[in-house]
Parts: structure tokens; sequence; C-alpha cells
């Protein structure tokens, strides 16, 4: 074969077929067969090691599978940091046999990688969204508005036998599990830091909009410079957190 019609043969070959047909071409002497090898080789080994990572994982959910629950829900949230926005929870129940390589924790993703992730748990995991206001935030502290925009999202799943969240433990008759980084721990609780990510981000790109001059859709209502400007320029949006410094202090 010609070394394109090769590289066609390639492109997407199964694994178990390339264990059979590798001993036949790493003897082909020309270069370009050897190079097409070596790149092959480093995809599989790539595509291996998200697998690995991937079901290491699921180590918290096998174990709560074991013990006989079914419907185990991963919970995480997004914006407590932040002086202006909602803070945004999300609660995903993944389907048996879900796999989604690379799905990590969602700052450590890209923005196109995030969008795909979060395409396709909305497409085949039960998820639940909980949004809570920064006027509720003033009112109640960050703390208590991330437990309530974790329950609010939680209630949504529905039935629910076992939790698996980040950081935090809930006032709920459920039996739950918390764990520091969590999303970079358990496949369920990445799975619903990229649905809150994904969900708070595009509204404040909605808000840069209807507030333009902060920034609101590069820094997601975090204090970077341009915000700061901002709120120096042009004062304190509907959307600012009041109890957040500097915002309690203008």
């Amino acid at each position: 074969m010609t070394i394109q019609q090769i590289k066609q043969q390639l492109e997407d070959i199964r694994y178990e077929e390339w264990v059979h047909i590798f001993p036949t071409l790493s003897r082909d002497p020309r270069a370009g067969v050897q190079t097409l090898l070596r790149q092959k080789q480093r995809q599989f080994e790539r595509e291996r090691a998200l697998q690995v990572d991937f079901e290491r994982r699921m180590t918290y959910e096998r174990e709560w599978k074991a013990e006989g629950f079914t419907r185990i829900v991963g919970v995480d949230e997004v914006g407590r940091g932040p002086l202006a926005g909602p803070v945004v929870a999300a609660a995903v129940l993944l389907p048996d046999g879900f796999y989604l390589p690379g799905l990590n924790d969602s700052k450590k993703m890209t923005k196109a990688a995030r969008d795909a992730a979060y395409a396709h748990i909305i497409e085949l995991a039960e998820v639940g969204v909980g949004i809570v206001e920064p006027a509720v935030i003033d009112e109640i502290n960050i703390y208590e508005a991330t437990k309530l925009a974790m329950t609010e999202a939680i209630h949504q799943v529905g039935e629910v036998d076992a939790l698996l969240i980040d950081a935090m433990k809930l006032e709920l008759d459920i039996p739950q599990q918390s764990l520091i980084k969590g999303d970079t721990l358990s496949v369920s609780i990445a799975a619903a830091s990229v649905v809150a990510k994904v969900v708070r981000d595009r509204m404040m790109e909605e808000y840069d909009l209807t507030y333009p001059g902060y920034g609101f859709a590069k820094n997601a209502g975090y204090g970077t410079e341009a915000h700061l400007e901002g709120l120096r320029r042009l004062g304190v949006t509907p959307i600012h957190r009041r109890t957040f410094a500097p915002i309690k202090h203008m």
C-alpha cells in the first residue's frame, strides 16, 4: 500500500485491530510509515491514559454502588468568589456506562471542551441546576447561599440514593460524601462542575450586554482589574454583591 493508503487505514482503526497489523507495518522500511506508526501509538497511549484516569475517578461511584446505591448524584458549585452575579450549583446523575474522556475540573478544561462536555452531559444525564442571586447572597452569606443552590439542584433531579459533593456537607437526609477537590476525584462531581460553570458563564455573558463596562463576559464577575476599573467609573450594578469588599465600602 502507499503511505497515503496506510494513513487512511489507520485513521479510524480500533486498538484491537491495531495490535494485529502493527507487527507487519513495523517491518515496513519507509520512514513515512514509521512516522505514522509512532503517531498512532502515541494516540493510543493518550487514549489509554485518559481511560485509566476516568476509571480511577469512578472509584467513589463504584463504592456506593457496591453498597447497593444506584442513583448516585454528583454536586458542585461555581461562583463563590466573584464580586458580581449568582452562585450556581449543579447536581448530575450520570447514566450507567457513561464515558467522556477528558471530563475533569471545569476550570482545567478549555471553553470548547466544556461546551462540548456540557452538551453531552445534558443529553445523557439527569441534571438539576440551582441558582441563588446576589441579593440572597447578601442576605444569608455566600456559604449558606451555596448550600441553598446545591439543595435546589439536588431536588430537581428527583429520587437520590447518595451524594458526592465537592467540599460541602448538606443538611439532607441522604447518604453523602464530601470530597476536597472533588471535581478532580469524581466523574460525577466533575460533570456537575462543568454544568454549573457553563450555566453561570453564559449568564455572565448576558449580563455583560446589560451592564457593559465591567468585562463580565471575560471575568465572570471576579475582581479583575478591568472589573474594578468599571466599578470606579460606573459604580455598583444590581448584580453586584453588596456585602463583598470593595463594594461594601463604596
